[in-house]
């Protein structure tokens, strides 16, 4: 298969099928993370549609909450890496922390609790690899 462009000017399904961004760790990057995710997916999107619409959403929010997290529970830099799978998208996020996740209880008006939980649903498979330096968040949805 080409990685080169097609003469219709869209990119060969190889051109998009991974996609790695580092971030500072700063609270704004989780909107950043997100636009990463959202670019790569529409890039994704033009050769290999979702197979719902809802696979989109998914992956967005799983994004969103784990650089949350990072951003939150890890000082310093994290880095996404989004990788087309047969079926799906790999989603790594590694960060500084050698703490693996662990669900929360929920406390209504406190903000948080309910994204480890949303991220172990919405995954079809999910692992925590800790690393000497920190750790790696993969997560397998749907596409």
């Amino acid at each position: 298969m080409s990685t080169e462009p097609r003469g219709d000017g869209t990119p060969s399904s190889e051109g998009v099928q991974a996609c790695e961004a580092t971030f500072d760790g700063r609270l704004e990057d989780v909107t950043d993370a997100r636009l990463t995710a959202e670019t790569f997916l529409a890039r994704l999107s033009r050769t290999v549609p979702p197979a719902s619409a809802e696979h989109w959403d998914d992956i967005l929010l799983v994004v969103a909450e784990l650089a949350a997290n990072a951003v939150q529970y890890a000082p310093g830099p994290f880095r996404l890496n989004l990788r087309r799978t047969y079926d799906g998208v790999h989603v790594v996020m590694g960060d500084t922390s050698r703490t693996p996740p662990e669900p929360r209880s929920f406390r209504p008006g406190t903000g948080g609790g309910i994204g480890w939980y949303l991220i172990q649903t919405l995954g079809e498979q999910v692992s925590v690899v800790v690393r000497d330096d920190g750790k790696d968040v993969h997560v397998f949805l749907p596409w």
